[in-house]
């Protein structure tokens, strides 16, 4: 080979190791957002629109990884193993990190152990809903209707199993003396599918997951949580109204990173969701997409995390249930 060949080859390898260095450079600088349900979903739906401007805000390229399966389980155990480096988050909600532990007997992390909460940024309402082809309009429509089919276990879809959607069949079924089923989903969006396709006839989620189909009017929100009617749904009555009490306090979106993560990183990440969520055009996506926007610095958001906490744990000892 001439020197002249060798020469253009060595320059050219050098240039395929520089630009390798390079991408691994900007790899390596890259933020991970975990999710621990499916892409399609709510929760995806909040994290990317979040991510986009997260990106714009920290200067780094953010990425939304989806660790779907056993209610956020999976992606929970995930960001246990992650380095504490400030480059993975796990957005979730309520049922990860105050739910499971409690109803798991080895959900493989520890919440208190394993993570640390940076921020809060929003809290939302489990909804009941039926689907198109179910003629009620209301729940006592639902009870009616589930009483004629010659008394029938109805099935009802959740999310994921032994989570709130799971209990709060539960107690509707003991309130209008029905011999209700809860059908555990791996997440929203497959139990919303089968209902737009008339294969469950009700369901219990979050009023992300099933708000942009029930104002498409494919599927109807016919009651709701918490302490007041939901601006979204107007005119739809809590259960609490309907005589379903116990489920007053709502659950929250956050992120949490791995324990030992620095500090000024957990700081950093904090301050730049802060800015996200005061932008007009983020706020306007994720009210409509059913959430009440506020965000918590850590430590608020570490004290709303606990008392949640604690008022489920008092709440699923009473129920009788037993860790799986």
């Amino acid at each position: 080979m001439s020197l002249l060949k060798m020469t253009r080859l060595t320059k050219t390898l050098l240039a395929l190791i520089a630009s390798a260095f390079v991408h691994a450079a900007v790899a390596d600088d890259s933020i991970k957002i975990l999710v621990g349900f499916p892409a399609g979903g709510g929760t995806d739906a909040i994290a990317r629109t979040l991510a986009d401007k997260l990106k714009e805000q920290l200067g780094v390229s953010v990425v939304v990884e989806n660790k779907a399966g056993a209610g956020g389980q999976i992606a929970a155990q995930v960001l246990k193993t992650a380095a504490p480096d400030g480059k993975t988050f796990f957005l979730t909600h309520d049922h990860t990190i105050s739910i499971l532990p409690q109803v798991v007997k080895n959900p493989g992390f520890d919440p208190a152990r394993d993570f640390v909460p940076v921020a809060g940024f929003a809290s939302f309402v489990n909804v009941f809903a039926v689907s198109g082809a179910t003629p009620a309009k209301s729940m006592s429509d639902y009870a009616a209707w589930v009483q004629k089919q010659n008394n029938a276990k109805s099935a009802v879809g959740v999310p994921a199993p032994a989570s709130v959607p799971e209990f709060l069949v539960s107690m509707i079924g003991r309130h209008y003396k029905l011999d209700l089923v809860a059908a555990p989903y791996r997440g929203s969006a497959p139990l919303i599918a089968d209902m737009l396709g008339n294969q469950i006839s009700a369901g219990i989620a979050s009023l992300p997951d099933f708000i942009q189909n029930h104002q498409a009017g494919k599927l109807r929100v016919i009651a709701v949580m918490g302490r007041s009617h939901q601006s979204l749904v107007p005119g739809v009555p809590t259960f609490a109204e309907l005589g379903v009490a116990g489920f007053e306090d709502i659950p929250y979106y956050g992120f949490f990173a791995p324990a030992g993560t620095p500090q000024a990183t957990l700081n950093q990440f904090a301050s730049a969701l802060e800015r996200v969520l005061a932008m007009p055009d983020v706020r306007e996506k994720l009210v409509a997409m059913g959430l009440a926007v506020k965000f918590e610095t850590q430590a608020q958001f570490t004290q709303r995390e606990r008392a949640y906490t604690q008022a489920w744990e008092r709440i699923i000892k009473a129920s009788g249930f037993q860790a799986q």
